[in-house]
């Protein structure tokens, strides 16, 4: 074989793992995308079914509503399997991480619905493993960290939208406690963890949100000597007041618009 020929071989040689790298690196952003259109899909779920839940038992339900859904995404990275095997995880997980952190903080909020704490690392990777037990690829301790530091925030959605329903103020003071716990917690991680500190500074805000809403709910209460369920009714009445209000303010807005438009 002439020396040409052999440095020809060199390049196709070449060009045939660049070319398997691109099109595997395609395969998994695409993958990465479609667990997270699941993952944020299951997450808006379950905001609605716990909204509408009145009890543990449906919150429950709701949580396994939730996880029902996310075994979509656990067939998905049944199916990268092979993409990742070895150390080729280590190569592409740029493109695996961030369907990966939200199909955690999904995860993590289903567990928390139905038990009221924080969901394991080793329930977590519990998750991506197949039927003979072995892993699908390995759970590192950044990813965990970074996929439920993102739980706080739906968590203060929750607390905030559930106010004016029956509990919804006893539950929002519990969960006010459990975002503080976790801040507390995460915080010894931040000087370890990549871009934990942005995930705090973002729990922060949410806690806040949160600790605004429920000491204003309590120096309320204080005001007034009525029955717990009283106090529901009145906040869920209030509540519903200003939602519509400011729905026929922007309906109004909107008309104006169309109108202003039409003569010009």
């Amino acid at each position: 074989m002439s020396m040409s020929s052999s440095i020809h071989n060199q390049f196709l040689f070449f060009r045939d793992l660049l070319d398997d790298y691109h099109d595997r690196r395609e395969r998994l952003i695409k993958a990465s995308r479609d667990i997270t259109n699941i993952s944020k899909k299951t997450i808006f779920l379950l905001h609605r079914l716990a909204l509408e839940a009145q009890d543990a038992s449906a919150r429950a339900d709701a949580s396994k509503t939730g996880l029902k859904k996310l075994t979509e995404v656990q067939k998905l990275y049944a199916d990268m399997k092979d993409e990742l095997a070895g150390d080729q995880y280590w190569r592409y997980e740029r493109q695996v991480f961030p369907g990966l952190q939200e199909y955690i903080e999904a995860l993590s909020f289903a567990h928390f619905l139905e038990h009221g704490g924080l969901i394991t690392y080793e329930q977590v990777q519990a998750t991506l493993c197949g039927a003979d037990g072995i892993a699908f690829f390995p759970l590192t301790i950044s990813d965990y960290l970074l996929g439920v530091s993102d739980l706080t925030g739906e968590l203060m959605r929750f607390a905030i939208s559930g106010f004016g329903r029956p509990g919804g103020r006893t539950r929002a003071l519990e969960t006010c406690i459990f975002v503080r716990n976790c801040k507390s917690d995460f915080e010894r991680f931040t000087p370890y963890v990549w871009e934990l500190h942005k995930k705090q500074a973002v729990t922060a805000q949410s806690l806040s949100k949160i600790e605004d809403a429920a000491y204003t709910a309590v120096v309320r209460t204080s005001e007034f000597d009525l029955p717990a369920e009283m106090l529901d009714d009145i906040v869920n009445q209030t509540v519903l007041n200003y939602s519509n209000n400011r729905r026929n303010l922007e309906r109004e807005v909107d008309d104006q618009e169309h109108s202003s438009d039409f003569y010009r």
